[in-house]
């Protein structure tokens, strides 16, 4: 992945998150809604065909995901 790609992936990371945790906390999605649409993001990923690149990168994109709900970086816990 090029470093533009990099950089490009890390912001809409860190926009979705932020996303995320305002609609938590203006009470727009609760939490269990939010693990909801990262495990569906997950899933898709999960669930992609394609070549063997495509593939582990879908992989890797999937890991990531389920790491971020593991760690609770999108939802704030109280």
């Amino acid at each position: 992945m090029s470093t533009a790609s990099e950089h490009a992936g890390q912001a809409a990371l860190s926009i979705c998150e932020a996303l995320l945790l305002a609609m938590n906390d203006r009470g727009v999605l609760p939490e269990h809604e939010i693990v909801g649409v990262l495990r569906d993001a997950a899933a898709t990923h999960e669930n992609a065909v394609g070549t063997d690149h495509e593939t582990e990168n879908h992989r890797a994109v999937a890991d990531l995901i389920n790491a971020i709900i593991s760690g609770g970086n999108s939802v704030r816990r109280l």
